[in-house]
C-alpha cells in the first residue's frame, strides 16, 4: 500500500528592515557583538511598558495582502506563557485568538518542479522574538540582541505533499519577504527559521476529511533549506517504516528536533497544545484599530514582485524561463540585472554575464552579490567595451577578474593597460600576412585537407597581438589570404 505525506510550515522570519525592534527602542539590526541592542523593555524590567512598533505592522499587513489574506479590523497583542531562558518576560508577545492574527485564509501560488502548485494559509501573526542561546561544553550564554526583534509567523495547512514542495514553498516566501521590502530573509543571520509538522496516511482514504490524517509530529526550529528538506524525507521514511510494522497507531503526537550530524529527527517531548500557553490579551497594549485608508494605502505601495519580474523578463525581454528564474530567485540579484539593462546595456548580454560569470563568481566564494566588488555600474563598464568592440569577449573576461583581484575600477584598469582592441583591417591584414609567411607548410597541410588548421592561424594572429585582433576580422582576413 502506498502512503501520501501531509506537511505543513510555520516559518519564522525577522522583519529586518525596521529601524527599532517591534516593542522597544532598541535598534534592530544584526550585530555580532552581543547584547548590544538592548533596552530596558527588552529585558522586562519592572516599571517598563511596550510601545507598538507601527512600521512592523504596516510590513505585516501588506505581507498579508501579497499571501492574499484577510486583515483584520482591529488587532490585538496576547500573551503566550512559558519559561524558558531565552525568554526574559517568562512570557512571548504574540497573536493567537482575539480576535483574529494579522492575516487569515489566504492561498499561495509557487512554482515547484515546473508545475504551479498552491498552499493554503491557515494565519499570519506579528510576533517578538525571543533571545538566542549559545551552547557550550558546560554553559550556555544568552544574547539578547534577538530579544524583541519583529517577527512574522506564517502558519499553512498541511497541502504540501514532498520535502521538495516544502522547500520551494519557503524558497518563495524568502522571495516574497526580500521582494516587499519586509527583511533579508537571511538564514545566515537566523533571520528565517522552520518548524515541520509531518504526518502520513494510506493513499485510498479521502484527504480532505481530517479524519483520516495521521499522527502529526512537530520537527522544531530548521535553521536551513537544506535542513528542511532532510528532515521531511527523514521522517516520511520514519513514520513509513513504523506503518509497515504495524506500530504508527501507537505513536502520540510529538515535538522532535532535527540533528544534523546524525541526519535523523529526536524525540523531545509530548506535543503541548494551544491551551497550555494559557494565552490571555496583553493589558498593557490596547486593541489597534485598523482603517480602510490605511490598508488602502498599504496596498498601494506593494512593489513589484518575483512573478511579476519573471513574466517581465520572459515576455518583454524575451528570456528563456530558466534564464528569468535565476535571476528572480534573489532581490539583490534581480536588482543588480535591472540596474546593467537600466544603464542601456543589452538584456541577453546583461543576463548572460550576471547568471555566469558573477553567480558563478559569488557562489564559489560563498559571498551575496552584496559584498560582490563589482558593482552594476562596473560591470557596465566592461560590457559596454565590449560592446563598442574597443575590447574582445576574451579580454571582457579577463577585465572583469582583474577588476575583483585588485579591487580596481573597469575605467581606471582599461586607461591604464593596453587592452583596447584592434580593428583597424589593415593593421590586422598586415599581421596576418606576416603569420601566414611564417607558415607556409602548415597552410599545405591546410589545402590538402588538415582544415582544423583554420584556428592554428586565428591563434597565431592573436599570439601575435596579444589577443586584442578583432576575432570576427581576423577570420575574415585569413579566410580571404587562404582562398587566394
Amino acid at each position: 500500500m502506498g502512503y501520501i505525506a501531509k506537511i505543513g510550515l510555520e516559518m519564522h522570519c525577522e522583519v529586518s528592515e525596521t529601524n527599532t525592534k517591534v516593542f522597544s527602542s532598541a535598534r534592530n539590526s544584526y550585530s555580532d557583538i552581543p547584547n548590544s541592542n538592548v533596552r530596558p523593555v527588552d529585558m522586562a524590567f519592572p516599571g517598563t511598558l511596550p510601545v507598538v512598533n507601527k512600521e512592523a505592522v504596516r510590513m505585516a499587513l501588506m505581507a498579508s495582502m501579497i499571501l492574499n489574506c484577510k486583515q483584520p479590523e482591529y488587532m490585538y497583542f496576547e500573551r503566550k506563557n512559558y519559561y524558558y531562558p531565552d525568554l526574559p518576560k517568562g512570557f512571548q508577545l504574540t497573536q493567537e485568538t482575539k480576535p483574529i492574527p494579522v492575516g487569515i485564509y489566504g492561498k499561495v501560488e509557487f512554482e515547484c518542479d515546473n508545475e504551479i502548485k498552491s498552499v493554503r494559509v491557515n494565519n499570519l501573526h506579528l510576533e517578538e522574538d525571543a533571545a538566542s542561546l549559545d551552547h557550550y561544553f558546560s554553559s550556555s550564554n544568552i544574547d539578547y540582541n534577538r530579544a524583541g526583534v519583529p517577527l512574522l509567523e506564517l502558519v499553512t495547512e498541511p497541502d504540501l505533499h514532498s520535502a521538495n514542495e516544502a522547500v520551494a514553498f519557503l524558497e518563495h516566501m524568502r522571495s516574497v519577504y526580500q521582494y516587499a521590502g519586509i527583511s533579508e530573509a537571511d538564514s545566515k543571520k537566523g533571520q528565517i527559521r522552520c518548524d515541520v509538522n509531518v504526518s502520513i496516511m494510506d493513499e485510498n482514504l479521502d484527504e480532505e476529511d481530517p479524519k483520516n490524517w495521521g499522527t502529526k509530529i512537530e520537527i522544531k526550529n530548521v535553521n536551513s533549506f537544506g535542513g528542511v528538506r532532510d528532515a521531511i524525507n527523514y521522517e516520511i521514511k520514519r513514520q513509513t517504516e513504523l506503518k509497515e510494522n504495524g506500530k504508527y497507531d501507537e505513536m502520540e503526537q510529538q515535538t522532535r528536533r532535527w540533528d544534523e550530524e546524525s541526519g535523523t529527527t529526536i524525540y523531545m517531548r509530548s506535543k503541548v497544545d494551544a491551551i497550555d500557553y494559557k494565552y490571555f490579551v496583553e493589558p498593557n497594549i490596547p486593541k489597534i484599530k485598523i482603517s480602510k485608508s490605511w490598508l488602502e494605502e498599504i496596498r498601494k505601495s506593494i512593489p513589484e514582485m518575483a512573478l511579476d519580474r519573471k513574466k517581465k523578463y520572459i515576455e518583454k525581454y524575451n528570456l528563456s524561463d530558466y534564464d528569468a528564474t535565476v535571476l528572480v530567485k534573489e532581490k539583490n540579484v534581480s536588482d543588480y540585472f535591472e540596474e546593467l539593462v537600466n544603464n542601456n546595456i543589452d538584456v541577453k548580454v546583461a543576463a548572460n554575464w550576471v547568471t555566469v560569470q558573477v553567480l558563478g563568481y559569488i557562489n564559489k566564494h560563498d559571498i551575496s552579490i552584496n559584498d560582490f566588488y563589482l558593482k552594476a555600474e562596473m560591470l557596465g563598464t566592461i560590457l559596454k567595451a565590449l560592446g563598442s568592440k574597443k575590447i574582445s569577449s576574451k579580454q571582457a573576461k579577463e577585465l572583469f577578474f582583474k577588476a575583483i583581484e585588485e579591487e580596481k575600477d573597469p575605467k581606471e584598469l582599461l586607461k591604464s593597460s593596453d587592452m583596447t582592441q584592434i580593428t583597424d583591417e589593415k593593421e590586422i591584414s598586415d599581421i596576418v600576412d606576416k603569420v601566414m609567411e611564417n607558415n607556409q607548410s602548415q597552410i599545405e597541410e591546410y589545402k590538402n585537407g588538415k582544415t582544423n588548421l583554420f584556428d592554428y592561424f586565428v591563434g597565431q594572429v592573436m599570439k601575435e597581438t596579444r589577443g586584442k585582433a578583432n576575432p570576427v576580422i581576423t577570420k575574415k582576413l585569413i579566410s580571404q589570404y587562404l582562398e587566394k
